[in-house]
């Protein structure tokens, strides 16, 4: 039996990287376009699963099926911007120095007769209090672009994380226990 095609509805080459780690190849990339805006009073958690599941409704995959995820870096009921600019990630990396703030992502797997299957993992994140000199040292880096919150687990910064509970892949951009999931019950041969 042939394994089902599969296109990743992100052109985030860190998904790629993560979704290679359960042995799956996407037969295509189609990053979504979708206005990812906050609908008004929209809290973190509704937030990342409502642009998830329009990331994966917008993608045409015909027979295949389409996964795409979305993650949140939040404060509170706070959600915090991905950091395009220098003075955007420093803002984020003060408001999360010496605190805790919650990463949401979601995933969302829709099928090739529409059928949409979403999981979503929260992880709580502790960084250690920074000082200017460290925020400025990694801003230097510039790792922190693009990045939601500001910084990029799977860099340098990891190690000015006191804490983490929950889904380290989750924090690095696609859930690998909620994808694995999402990916087994619909089929594709994973160990």
């Amino acid at each position: 039996m042939t394994a089902p095609s599969l296109i990743l509805a992100s052109a985030s080459p860190r998904r790629r990287e993560l979704l290679a780690r359960l042995g799956i190849e996407p037969s295509a990339i189609a990053a979504a376009d979708i206005d990812e805006s906050e609908a008004l009073g929209e809290l973190p958690r509704a937030y990342a699963a409502r642009v998830a599941r329009e990331k994966a409704l917008a993608v045409e995959g015909g027979d295949a099926f389409v996964l795409s995820g979305d993650t949140v870096v939040a404060l509170g009921r706070r959600i915090l911007p991905k950091a395009e600019d220098a003075d955007t990630a420093r803002r984020c990396l003060s408001l999360i120095s010496g605190r805790r703030h919650r990463v949401l992502s979601a995933v969302a797997l829709k099928y090739p007769d529409g059928t949409l299957r979403e999981r979503l993992s929260e992880t709580v994140v502790r960084v250690r209090r920074l000082t200017p000199d460290e925020i400025e040292a990694y801003l230097a880096s510039g790792e922190w672009h693009g990045k939601a919150g500001g910084y990029a687990i799977q860099g340098s910064f990891e190690g000015l994380i006191a804490a983490i509970a929950g889904s380290h892949s989750g924090v690095m951009g696609l859930p690998l226990y909620e994808t694995r999931a999402l990916l087994k019950s619909a089929g594709f041969p994973i160990g």
